[in-house]
């Protein structure tokens, strides 16, 4: 499920496809359950936050390099509390879809 959210200079798309989920949970060292446990309870590590914004970039449609740029000049050395909400907002996404979408049966 994708995500439209600002980031740095502009609105991007953001989205964890099933393989950028893979390459998060290696990146990370965990599950993708344990990442966003980690995330959800505030008890983090940057990697988590700075990984599931590139990659969820990538996912968006993002060039790989461009990604790396943007978390660089966007996410690097400022505050985590930026970084945090929108990685738990991709990996609520992720794990969940989206809230205003209905089911047809």
């Amino acid at each position: 499920m994708a995500l439209t959210a600002f980031f740095g200079d502009q609105d991007h798309e953001f989205q964890l496809t099933p393989a950028l989920i893979r390459e998060l949970e290696t990146k990370c060292g965990s599950g993708i359950g344990a990442i966003a446990n980690r995330v959800f309870s505030r008890n983090f590590a940057q990697t988590d936050l700075s990984e599931t914004i590139r990659l969820a970039l990538i996912g968006g449609g993002i060039t790989p390099k461009r990604a790396a740029e943007l978390i660089a000049a966007y996410a690097d050395g400022r505050p985590l509390v930026e970084a945090y909400e929108l990685a738990a907002r991709i990996l609520e996404r992720a794990l969940f879809g989206n809230p205003n979408e209905t089911i047809n049966g």
